[in-house]
């Protein structure tokens, strides 16, 4: 689990060997800069850095960017056998984390609507370009592994606090610098590398 925040930098590139045209400058990788939230979403946040530590990422294609989402991590293409990060012969899989506005620890493994709260505001939503969240099997609240994916944040699509995923995924952080490459990122783009910034030493084992 992640016991505080954490700061990670993802680079990609053309697997063409073309470079980012980002409103008429030409950019040979795209690099974003994302704080991971351990405070609202320690499990899913721990995960993550734990798996960008072990280099889990690094080369794999960008699987989805279909103008709403950029989406990444699946270790062997959305047509291979594997459906996420295998330890000790398991697919290890991470309960639906959500911190609804006024608790103090997070819900687990049901969605605010299940809770009979989908009403209810949540700490992290969905609420600007390049939020990032843990994508998860539609009827499986309990089936993130490696999988993530950034918003491409439309105010018309996906009004913030308005919008019907918010309190259905796992969010558990925001890029902070970079985002203007995510509507330039496109499938089959390859992660060159995520590597975290800041923040290692708040990594720590589950108790």
């Amino acid at each position: 689990m992640l016991n505080g925040r954490a700061k990670v930098g993802i680079v990609t590139k053309k697997a063409d060997g073309t470079k980012y045209d980002i409103k008429g400058v030409l950019f040979d990788k795209a690099e974003l800069t994302i704080v991971i939230d351990g405070y609202n979403a320690p499990l899913t946040a721990g995960n993550f850095v734990d798996l960008v530590q072990k280099g889990f990422y690094d080369k794999l294609p960008i699987d989805r960017a279909d103008g709403f989402v950029v989406q990444a991590g699946d270790p062997d293409g959305p047509d291979g056998p594997k459906v996420g990060y295998v330890e000790g012969g398991e697919v290890r899989k991470l309960p639906l984390e959500i911190v609804v506005r006024g608790d103090t620890s997070p819900l687990y493994s049901s969605t605010t609507e299940e809770d009979a709260r989908g009403n209810k505001a949540v700490v992290l939503p969905f609420a600007a370009d390049g939020t990032l969240a843990m994508a998860r099997e539609e009827y499986d609240n309990d089936s993130a592994s490696s999988q993530f994916f950034l918003l491409l944040f439309e105010s018309d699509l996906t009004p913030a606090g308005r919008n019907m995923m918010d309190g259905r995924y796992s969010v558990f952080g925001y890029t902070v610098d970079g985002s203007q490459f995510l509507r330039g990122i496109g499938e089959g783009d390859v992660i060159q590398s995520i590597k975290v910034l800041e923040g290692k030493e708040n990594l720590g084992k589950l108790e």
